[in-house]
């Protein structure tokens, strides 16, 4: 069945305004996978803040060509059964939520991405974003940082008041 012209028009929009907001846009061949696969990929990416849209690539470069981003990005790589998957509060949770999916499901294959600034991607350097820390673990670890010389000072201070409570407990006891 034909998609009517006002449909394409109203999915080229909609996909103009995902991709203006989207910090990463990675799009991955899903040629084999199953429906309830592709259902089990989007409940994990929707729990990722991640939106998985399996849309057709003329439309995705008629959308890129609207924006001023995207209008000189290469999209030749858009070809075969692709899926999109966007991301618009964290850059590298796109890559992660496919290639996790990926371990499971083999049929599922990286073919790029394009990041916020409209550069292209290769699938090689979308697989290395992949294995990077996220957003919040990333924030949690700095903080793990700054907070580590408190914590020791914490604990050395804590642990000369507890021998001095012991020898004056020891004395007291003599």
């Amino acid at each position: 069945m034909a998609i009517t012209r006002d449909k394409k028009n109203t999915l080229v929009a909609e996909l103009s305004d995902v991709l203006t907001t989207a910090k990463m846009t990675v799009f991955a061949q899903y040629r084999g996978l199953s429906v309830a696969d592709v259902q089990e990929l989007r409940r994990a990416a929707r729990a990722a803040g991640v939106t998985i849209t399996v849309v057709k690539n003329r439309l995705v470069r008629v959308a890129m060509g609207s924006l001023d981003t995207y209008r000189n990005t290469d999209t030749t790589g858009l070809t075969g059964q692709l899926l999109y998957a966007f991301g618009d509060s964290d850059e590298v949770a796109p890559a992660q939520v496919l290639h996790t999916f990926a371990k499971t499901h083999p049929e599922l294959t990286f073919a790029g991405a394009f990041s916020g600034d409209g550069s292209l991607l290769s699938a090689d350097e979308v697989k290395s974003l992949a294995g990077l820390p996220g957003k919040n673990q990333l924030i949690a670890e700095v903080v793990a940082q700054l907070l580590s010389p408190v914590h020791d000072v914490t604990n050395a201070l804590s642990g000369n008041v507890h021998a001095l409570l012991d020898g004056v407990s020891a004395k007291a006891t003599n």
